[in-house]
């Protein structure tokens, strides 16, 4: 609209304000004479109905509706007016919108003309605007390309959303990013995405997230957008290789690409992915550097070949440097290391030390018994370690190491076999390897080897019971037994093992009984018999016979009470039905226990069934016209030869006239509670019994558990000791009440006991272990295994060990309670104590001590230290790289004692902070085990500082610093050689003691073997020890048995 057209309109506004009548939407006068116009308030967005009622309406007026300044009022209005009427209406025709009147500024304006005057009365009516309309986005998406260049601040990209809301109050926008919102970008109130943070193209290509407009007024009206940035790449990175470090290897008299690149193929690229430009590859350097000729590099690929054949007896290992440089910027490189080793070539055949060899083993020994060991040597790079030994034989193996011995299936019989001639050759490679052969004669030795052997026995040994004795025993069973060798060796002689006071052997084999046997003590005897032959040493059978003694009836039988009585109702009495069931048992067996039952006297009124004891009705108590006691004595016969029988009295009450004369409890059933180990005659609960008369009295009796519970009179149920759910957890008893009548009644009830449980504290199998040490022992290694267990049903695989106070000299594993070293150098005094806690998983625990006493094998001046440029946790995994290298270096065996991470007095496992600093605490020895002074092994470790860093290289990798420090023992001690005797004498001791054990074993076995398929085999597990200081911790291994465990099995 023009500037005139918006002034115009605003003089109208201010005239129909200042000069018209005010009033809101209702009636209004019209004078077409000289034209009325009025402002008529406002209405809200929405309204529909009438606007103005019209009066004062001339009879020659003519009226009209129009719109004022357009005709949009026309869409919005309607006149209801009839020509010569004094009133008019003018109404809405739809719902007023102020969105639809954004021109006049949400106000409506219409006129009503008088037509026979041409006189317009003009209206104005203000629509109040409703917030009705949601923000809405110009476009659904949004993309732009943006350089990873680009300043933080900048301005990316602007989104629009507009609303159609009229009012400034209800079309307010804001802007914002939906989660998850990048950290790079925000939007601005206008819709601007500005960057919040430098892009990095190597890190992210492109950002996809929405952008959501919302009505500041009315949250709920909001739209969104989706927006996408693409990340543009910028050439600021150098190329890289894929690793810092490789290793190659080639054989000797090779040329040629490289036969093995690990860990994959030697590759760079560029940093830039994005750019992804091409890399150049050349040779920096080669140490040696004499041998900078015999390697090449193809430029494009990277890879290196051999130009000039290497010989592995000159040099075995070489290091080059490798560099890449990107093609269009010789600037930016990248270097690498590629480590090659030069392989060996199998050139030189195995040597047995022996062309032949003779050996004799006895007949007879045991499964895997060494025999003899071959010795080979081999020129070649790595000895005859890659080789193998091969020999055909069904009876001897030959292990790895070329030790001869028999095989864990084979025996030696010398009747059988009496020598074995065999070939023995030597590969020193798994393929295509060179080989050498040697004899082996082997002698077996003769002696006694067979063993007495039963002769069938029979399959059923019995005897009556009976009274024997010595001087007239009873004969059982003739048993014989043979034995396949001559003279003393073949005369056998049968004994009794077991049960020799009750059974001895006659000479001629026969079984007898020598004491009294009773059945129903004791019906089948198990007999151990011994086969014994007369050779020095002696060698023997062992096996056992069953020997059941058959019954005679010595028992009568036995009423289950001395009296069965039954009250009954003559009135009610029916013929046939059961009073009573007598019940009596005999200890004998066969016809002998089974029972019969009868009366002494026949009776008109009932009977008893003799085989189940059931008494019946057997009158219909016509002639009973008072109450009647009726006294019966029953008797029980058993079917043995002579009878035996019991009697018990039988009391029949006839009554009359009904009376309670009946017992019962409250309940049929009670159920009750107590925790575990409550203190004994603890209340458990309280059963009650009904009589129906307050004259009579009733007593309480526990049928069953009685060892466990009681009753009292008043039917109080106690437990007669503290209980254990894990022994038990339900009891299910029976309880008994007995009324005082004459004969008395009874009832029982079922009371059911549930023993809750408590959490109890672990329990250790010892209250002090013991344990000794050399002060040289190796890191982590097992000292003992300290043992609990939970008294809680399946609990004790849920214990925890740990030390009460922790200490940097040993610990605990935590599952198994195996206790080892960190570091035994460092123990100052001679005995240390320490407490060790179990904790089950409720958080109960329980200690036991742990005395460890330290022998100071080695001289504190003995012990060396060097520092690595190393991580802890790198270091410890590869302790035995790392002994085997400074031993090649410095000539002597070396034994590392610690690992820390500082030098001071705390140690840090690989379990703690780690740091790349770690100090390395170890003894170097001579050939002959005598430990070398720390200053003589420093001195010689600066001379060779270069070569043992060569070396150690190659364990840990390029970049290794060495340092040697200053001995943890200090210069004051004293200086002399100290050799290890502490060693020697447990190396010495450790052979005693396994050849004492070797000696036992074979004993055992030799008796074990004796026996045949009918025989007993009782064997005595020992414990195998072992006792290297290169042993590691196994804390799966059970605790060893102790010396007194041993002595007490044998």
């Amino acid at each position: 609209m023009e500037k005139i057209d918006l002034f115009y309109i605003l003089f109208i506004l201010a005239c129909l304000h200042v000069h018209s009548v005010r009033s809101p939407v209702g009636t209004s006068e019209i004078n077409c004479e000289t034209g009325t116009n009025k402002y008529l308030g406002s209405v809200p967005e929405g309204y529909t109905g009438n606007v103005e009622i019209i009066t004062n309406i001339g009879p020659d007026d003519r009226l009209v509706l129009e719109g004022y300044f357009d005709s949009i009022a026309e869409n919005f209005l309607e006149l209801i007016y009839f020509n010569g009427t004094s009133n008019a209406t003018v109404r809405t025709i739809k719902p007023l919108d102020a969105d639809e009147l954004k021109e006049s500024g949400g106000s409506l304006y219409y006129s009503v003309t008088c037509s026979n005057t041409g006189l317009k009365n003009a209206r104005a009516l203000d629509i109040q605007d409703v917030n009705d309309n949601p923000p809405i986005f110009q476009n659904k998406t949004y993309s732009a390309t943006v350089s990873e260049t680009t300043a933080v601040g900048s301005d990316v990209l602007r989104v629009i959303a507009e609303d159609a809301d009229v009012s400034p109050e209800k079309n307010n926008i804001t802007y914002s990013i939906q989660s998850p919102a990048p950290d790079e970008f925000e939007v601005r109130s206008d819709g601007n995405i500005r960057l919040k943070q430098r892009l990095n193209y190597d890190n992210a290509q492109e950002y996809i997230f929405t952008v959501q407009a919302t009505d500041k007024d009315k949250e709920e009206f909001s739209d969104t957008t989706t927006v996408t940035i693409t990340v543009e790449d910028f050439d600021n990175l150098n190329p890289y290789f894929d690793h810092s470090f490789y290793k190659a290897s080639i054989e000797e008299n090779q040329v040629g690409p490289f036969s093995e690149v690990t860990p994959e193929a030697i590759k760079a690229q560029d940093g830039d992915t994005g750019i992804n430009e091409t890399v150049l590859y050349n040779i920096t350097a080669v140490i040696p550097n004499e041998y900078q000729s015999n390697f090449d590099i193809n430029q494009n690929s990277g890879v290196i070949f051999v130009k000039t054949a290497l010989d592995r007896e000159e040099i075995d290992q070489i290091t080059v440097y490798i560099q890449a440089t990107q093609q269009d910027d010789a600037s930016k490189t990248a270097n690498t290391v590629v480590s090659v080793t030069i392989e060996d070539v199998n050139d030189n055949p195995p040597k047995f030390d022996q062309d032949e060899y003779t050996v004799s083993i006895l007949e007879n020994s045991p499964q895997s018994q060494f025999v003899l060991q071959t010795r080979v040597t081999d020129l070649d790079l790595g000895g005859f370690s890659k080789g193998h030994f091969i020999m055909v034989s069904d009876t001897f193996a030959i292990n790895s190491q070329g030790v001869i011995s028999l095989r864990s299936d084979a025996t030696l019989d010398r009747e059988t076999v009496d020598s074995y001639i065999l070939q023995v050759v030597a590969v020193d490679q798994p393929v295509d390897g060179l080989s050498s052969t040697a004899q082996v004669i082997i002698t077996v030795l003769d002696l006694n080897d067979n063993n007495p052997q039963f002769l069938p026995l029979p399959e059923i040994i019995e005897i009556q019971e009976g009274v024997y004795t010595s001087s007239s025993p009873g004969d059982v069973s003739k048993i014989s037994a043979t034995d396949a060798d001559i003279g003393d060796n073949g005369r056998v002689t049968i004994t009794t093992f077991s049960q020799n006071e009750i059974f001895r052997f006659r000479e001629d084999g026969t079984l007898l009984a020598i004491e009294e046997l009773d059945r129903e003590t004791q019906d089948v005897y198990d007999v151990v018999i011994v086969a014994m032959d007369h050779a020095i040493p002696q060698r023997n059978n062992i096996t056992k016979v069953r020997v059941s003694i058959t019954d005679v009836n010595d028992n009568a039988p036995v009423f289950s009470s001395d009296t069965y009585s039954k009250s009954i109702l003559v009135k009610d009495g029916k013929v046939g039905e059961v009073l009573l069931t007598l019940s009596a048992t005999d200890k004998d067996a066969g016809n002998n226990s089974l029972i019969s039952y009868s009366f002494s006297e026949d009776s008109s009124m009932v009977a008893l069934d003799a085989d189940t004891g059931d008494i019946t009705l057997t009158s219909d108590l016509g002639e009973v016209t008072e109450n009647t006691l009726l006294t019966l004595t029953a008797i029980a016969t058993d079917h043995g030869t002579p009878p035996k029988s019991d009697e018990a009295e039988v009391l029949i009450y006839f009554k009359i006239a009904p009376v309670n004369e009946s017992v019962s409890f409250e309940s049929s059933s009670y159920n009750f509670t107590i925790k575990e180990n409550e203190p004994e005659a603890s209340t458990v609960g309280t059963v009650k019994a009904l009589t129906g008369s307050p004259l009579v009295s009733v007593s309480y009796n526990m049928k069953s558990h009685q060892d466990v519970f009681s009753v009292d009179g008043e039917g109080t149920i106690k437990a007669l000791r503290p209980l254990d759910k894990e022994e038990e957890e339900w009891y299910i008893l029976t309880v008994e009440a007995i009324d005082s009548r004459t004969p008395a009644n009874t009832a029982e009830t079922m009371v059911s006991v549930q023993v809750e449980n408590v959490n109890e504290a672990p329990v250790f199998d010892g209250e002090i272990y013991k344990a000794e040490i050399f002060s040289i022992s190796p890191y982590k290694y097992p000292i003992v295994k300290v043992q609990a267990w939970d008294p809680d049903v399946g609990e004790s695989s849920e214990l925890k060990y740990s030390l009460v106070e922790s200490t940097t000299l040993l610990d605990v594993e935590a599952s198994t309670g195996q206790v080892y070293v960190l570091d035994a150098s460092r123990f100052r005094d001679n005995q240390l104590t320490l407490q060790v806690k179990a904790t089950d998983k409720h958080g109960l625990f329980t200690t036991t001590t742990l005395q460890i006493e330290v022998k100071q094998s080695v001289h504190r001046g003995s012990v060396s230290v060097i520092s690595l440029n190393q991580p802890i946790y790198i270091v410890e995994k590869n302790i035995p790289e790392m002994e085997d290298s400074m031993g090649k270096v410095l000539g002597w065996t070396v034994k590392i004692l610690s690992v820390r991470a500082e030098d001071g007095n705390e140690m840090r496992t690989i379990l703690s902070e780690s740091t790349d600093q770690t100090y390395v605490s170890f003894i170097a020895m001579d050939s002959s085990g005598a430990v070398i002074q720390a200053t003589v092994v420093k001195e010689k470790l600066n001379t060779e500082n270069k070569e043992l860093t060569f070396e150690l290289e190659k364990v840990f990798g390029p970049g290794l610093e060495i340092k040697v420090e200053d001995s943890s023992g200090g210069s004051g001690e004293s200086s002399q050689t100290i050799t290890i005797t502490l060693i020697a004498v447990s190396v010495v001791l450790a052979v005693v003691s396994v050849t004492l054990a070797l000696k036992i074993i074979h004993l055992v076995r030799k008796k074990g073997a004796d026996s045949d398929r009918q025989s007993l085999s009782t064997g005595i597990d020992l414990p195998q020890r072992k006792h290297s200081l290169d042993t590691l911790a196994d804390f799966n291994t059970d605790q060893e048995p102790t010396k007194d465990e041993v002595t007490q099995k044998f």
